[in-house]
């Protein structure tokens, strides 16, 4: 199969989840071989960045690519989206350091690939091609991921929490066919006891309850409603806690929380610089461990074809 690029730009706003600034995004077809670029348009020195697992400087609640004091924060889901559909090959031009969290999914930026089209190009695809079986452990977060040789990209994943309101979830992605319908929709989710430390440590100024699933595993005194009727800026009337949900919306999917751990995994493990082909079983991931699994990979003596 050949390498793949989008047929025409398209360009996305909104507010980054933890800046909080408005930011617009270019997304733009580019030459074989380019891979998957983020450029920064907002800096005097502009510099392009491949998104590769060796660039990645910060990931706390989110994959962040750095070189030098310039950085492009919150890529997984625009990565996860363009992995989803097999896109080898665009440079992603911002006016600011963080991808917009939009809904807190990758749909919004899938459906604006599915809208320009995807271009077939000259030359063939590269690929990370998995030859044996392959272990990996990330002592620090409990992480652990294995992959098995396959003819096609797949993932089996188990998320565990310790509590009774997300618990042990599995998901699963057989190809890359299931991707639009039962991954791409999914979205980011916290627990309630950590918004105020992450807002105390200047993080998720742009979230709120249409782009993150909020769980909670208490009930709610009517002066804890109160204040997050402050923090998100919305009628306390409008809150309701169900199955240890808060939000004003259902989950897409009794096992959401695990599907967009995979959905994140999708993304980040796009980082190994070339679609790696394996079945993928991974327990516990997070940005952390995945984009250290994925830094192990392009380190590994693998085939590339």
């Amino acid at each position: 199969m050949n390498q793949t690029t989008i047929k025409k730009a398209f360009r996305i706003s909104g507010h980054g989840l933890h800046t909080g600034r408005m930011v617009t995004v270019h997304v733009q077809p580019a030459p074989v071989n380019s891979g998957i670029m983020f450029r920064r348009t907002d800096r005097l020195f502009v510099i392009t960045q491949p998104a590769t697992a060796d660039r990645v400087g910060e990931t706390s609640r989110g994959t962040t690519l750095k070189t030098g004091l310039q950085s492009v924060a919150t890529i997984e889901h625009l990565m996860s989206a363009l992995h989803g559909m097999q896109i080898d090959n665009v440079l992603i031009e911002l006016d600011g350091g963080e991808v917009p969290i939009i809904d807190g999914s990758a749909r919004p930026w899938l459906e604006q690939l599915q809208r320009v089209g995807i271009e077939e190009q000259e030359q063939p695809r590269r690929v990370m091609k998995i030859s044996e079986p392959i272990h990996f452990e990330h002592p620090s977060t409990g992480s652990v991921f294995d992959v098995e040789p396959s003819d096609k990209f797949s993932v089996d994943c188990i998320i565990d929490f310790n509590d009774s309101v997300i618990g042990r979830q599995e998901a699963v992605m057989n190809d890359f066919s299931e991707y639009a319908a039962e991954i791409a929709p999914c979205r980011t989710f916290v627990f309630l006891h950590e918004i105020e430390p992450l807002l105390h440590l200047n993080l998720i100024k742009g979230g709120s309850l249409d782009n993150a699933l909020v769980f909670v595993s208490k009930d709610l005194s009517p002066r804890q409603l109160r204040r997050l009727g402050k923090i998100f800026h919305k009628d306390v009337s409008s809150f309701r806690v169900h199955d240890g949900l808060l939000n004003t919306t259902d989950r897409y999917f009794p096992n959401e929380p695990a599907r967009h751990k995979l959905l994140d995994f999708v993304g980040d493990i796009r980082m190994v610089g070339f679609p790696p082909i394996g079945h993928f079983k991974i327990f516990k991931p997070g940005h952390r461990a995945n984009t250290a699994f994925a830094k192990y990979l392009m380190e590994y003596n693998m085939n590339i074809k």
